[in-house]
This record gives C-alpha cells, sequence and structure tokens, in this order.
C-alpha cells in the first residue's frame, strides 16, 4: 500500500505524505542507510529518537548474508532488525554496477561471483522482486542497470546510455509483472535512467509514467560525474515526473545536494555519507564541515555544533553533550565510541535538516530559508 498526498508547493518545492504498510513519512525526507540491515553504529531506537522516520536496506548484500531462509524465518527485516517503521529496499542494481567486470550483464539478468564466497550467482528482475518480498520492505525497488559515466575509461556516449536505459524499461516492466504475480502488498518504484543525456531521461521518465507505479526514482547520478553535470540532470528531471508521485533521488548526497534537490522538487533522498564520513571523522555542521582529526580541535571545548540537540552535542543529562577535544582524542585513540558519536550528529544533522526544509515550505518560506541555509555553511565553523 502506499497514499501520496501533496501538501504544499512553494516554487517547484513541494510538502507531502506518505502512507505506508509501516507507518506515515512526511516529506521531504532523508532516509538513513542500513545496507546489511543495521545503519552503522547506531541503535534503532536511537534513530526514532532523532526522527528516522524510514530506512533503507540492500536487497543484495542481504540476500548474500544472511540469506532468505533465515530472513524468511523472521517474517521479513522488520522483526529480524528489529525496526517497526518503513524500509525501503534497494534492488541490488546498483550492487551488481559496483562489481565491474566480475559481472556479465544478459537480457535475462546478471551473473556474477558472489564478493563473500565466490559463488556463481545469478541475478535477475523476477529474482530481485521475490528476493524484496520475502525481506517485506515497504518500497521495493525495480531492477535495473546503473548507467555509468564512463565507459572502459570514455564517457558514455548517447547510443551507450540509450541502450543501457531501454534494458532497464524491459527489466522494470518484467518486475511490474512479477511483483504483481506475488501479490506483494507494498510498493514498487520506478527508476529513470539515461545517464546525462536529457532526452534519453524524458523517453524514461515518459516510458515508467506508462506503467503507473506508485512512485519513481532518478537513478544514475552520483556515480563519478562532475557536480555540475550531476545538477543539471537533478535539475532538469524531477519536476518532468508525475506530479501526484513521490520522487525518489537515490545516493544523494551533501547537505547543499539536499536543498537543491528539494528546490527541483525531490521528495526522498538518502546516502551513505552521514554514516560514512562520521567513520573517517567528517562532521557536518550549520556553520560548515568539521574534520576531527584536526590538530586544532585538541583543547576545543565547544560542542560539535553548539546549534544541535545531539545527544553528542547537547547530551542526556546535566553535565551536556561532549566536547570536539574529547571526540579528537577518542578519534586519535581509535576508540568506537568516536564514530558512533559522529554518526549519531551526523545523522541528526541530516534528519533536522529535512524537519527545517519541511518547516519552511510549510510556512511558504523556502527560498529565504534555502538563502539562509548556504549564507551559515559558507561561514565556516
Amino acid at each position: 500500500m502506499l497514499r501520496f498526498e501533496l501538501l504544499a508547493t512553494d516554487g517547484l518545492a513541494r510538502r507531502g505524505r506518505l502512507t505506508l504498510n509501516h507507518g506515515v513519512v512526511e516529506t521531504p525526507v532523508f532516509m538513513p542507510v542500513g545496507t546489511y540491515g543495521t545503519v552503522k553504529g547506531v541503535l534503532p531506537a536511537s534513530l526514532a529518537t532523532m526522527g528516522a522516520q524510514i530506512i533503507l536496506g540492500n536487497t543484495f548484500h542481504l540476500w548474500l548474508r544472511p540469506g532468505l531462509d533465515v530472513l524468511r524465518q523472521f517474517g521479513g527485516l522488520h522483526r529480524f532488525e528489529a525496526w517497526a517503521n518503513p524500509i525501503l529496499t534497494d534492488s541490488g542494481g546498483f550492487q551488481v554496477w559496483s562489481l565491474g567486470p566480475m559481472r556479465r550483464i544478459s537480457e535475462e539478468g546478471v551473473r556474477f561471483a558472489s564478493p563473500v564466497n565466490g559463488d556463481k550467482l545469478f541475478l535477475t528482475p523476477e529474482i530481485s522482486m521475490q528476493i524484496q518480498h520475502v525481506l517485506g520492505s515497504d518500497i521495493a525497488m525495480q531492477f535495473d542497470e546503473c548507467t555509468p559515466y564512463q565507459t572502459e575509461g570514455r564517457l558514455t556516449t548517447q547510443e551507450q546510455a540509450g541502450a543501457s536505459m531501454h534494458l532497464s524499461l524491459r527489466w522494470a516492466r518484467r518486475c511490474r509483472d512479477e511483483f504483481a504475480r506475488l501479490e506483494n502488498p507494498n510498493a514498487l518504484f520506478g527508476i529513470v535512467q539515461g545517464g546525462m543525456f536529457e532526452a534519453l531521461r524524458e523517453e524514461s521518465l515518459a516510458a515508467l509514467a506508462e506503467l503507473g507505479l506508485p512512485g519513481y526514482a532518478i537513478g544514475g547520478v552520483s556515480v563519478g560525474e562532475p557536480k555540475q553535470e550531476m545538477q543539471r540532470i537533478v535539475a532538469h528531471t524531477p519536476r518532468r515526473l508525475p506530479p501526484d508521485k513521490p520522487r525518489y533521488l537515490m545516493g544523494v548526497g551533501t547537505p547543499e545536494d539536499l536543498v537543491e534537490g528539494v528546490a527541483a522538487g525531490v521528495d526522498m533522498f538518502d546516502c551513505v555519507m552521514p554514516t560514512r564520513n562520521a567513520r573517517n571523522g567528517h562532521l557536518f555542521t550549520r556553520f560548515g564541515d568539521l574534520r576531527l582529526r584536526n590538530s586544532r580541535y585538541k583543547t576545543d571545548e565547544l560542542p560539535i555544533d553548539p546549534s544541535c540537540h545531539c545527544h553528542a552535542c547537547a547530551g542526556c543529562g546535566a553535565i551536556g553533550g561532549v566536547s570536539r577535544a574529547y571526540l579528537h582524542h577518542l578519534e586519535r585513540c581509535g576508540e568506537m565510541l568516536a564514530p558512533m558519536l559522529a554518526s549519531i550528529h551526523n545523522l541528526h544533522y541530516y534528519l533536522n535538516l529535512m524537519r527545517e526544509m519541511r518547516q519552511a515550505l510549510e510556512q511558504g518560506n523556502f527560498a529565504a530559508f534555502a538563502a539562509r541555509f548556504h549564507a551559515d555553511r559558507a561561514r565556516g565553523v
């Protein structure tokens, strides 16, 4: 089940509400990534407390480990990872693409060697739908081929991108048919491909719209292209998608990317950046980015972000949060608490940024919010 309500607009930016089988999601929304059934270093209860409404799981990795037998035993991913709210699962297409020369693509599907144990595996649109049916995700993604920015060291041509896009369209039809055969009660999203070519993007989204799917994603960005190329495609594509369906920009990105994506009409985002950067001592704040490993923070008594109310910055008792100096110390010592607290902060920052954008859209002042956001970020910590 999926119901999408458009509650307000401000220019191209949209404020909406998604109703799914495991709960309601207020949009625009950022979805923390839990590839293996966990958002790295963060308890499910902490995710809920900081305002995460929906999280991701990955079909490819969960198929390999723990495997479908275990997931069937638990009745799906929700009970297995103790998360009661909505889950979206990626189809595995991006992970197969990332295997590079280890995989062989045909009309039927993709053959590849398991990166876990070397087993020979075969993933098709139908198998992807069957895996996601076992996972029980509220939103399943179609199996697609992620069009690369470069092919064999050269920029992908329009002809190559077109062939890839048409293959993804044929796979989308097979995904729809298998999803219906399984009588999956959840929602299936299509993925717009076409590389860096606007004409191909329009052809892809028009054909996907004819399938009448509950929602649509923009794929094939943030795959190595220059930032300005990604921005061009993001500025072009969302507003051409069906206005009564949710729009999802896959794998993007920085705080600036989120604000610009919402301004272009995107409703949903995901990215590993908050947690991946946290594990490398890179923190996002209202006033720019902070690198914990920098010696300038060795004696810094300030919290990560004085304006932040996360557990790391504000704490949960009389003493308050921890200092930059303490986190610098933990980072230099390799203590596991450093990436845990950093992940909590970065996710809280992203989720709070989305909350502020929803409020700005409700008040009809999104442009003013965006201008203030960019000015604050440029100011620096």
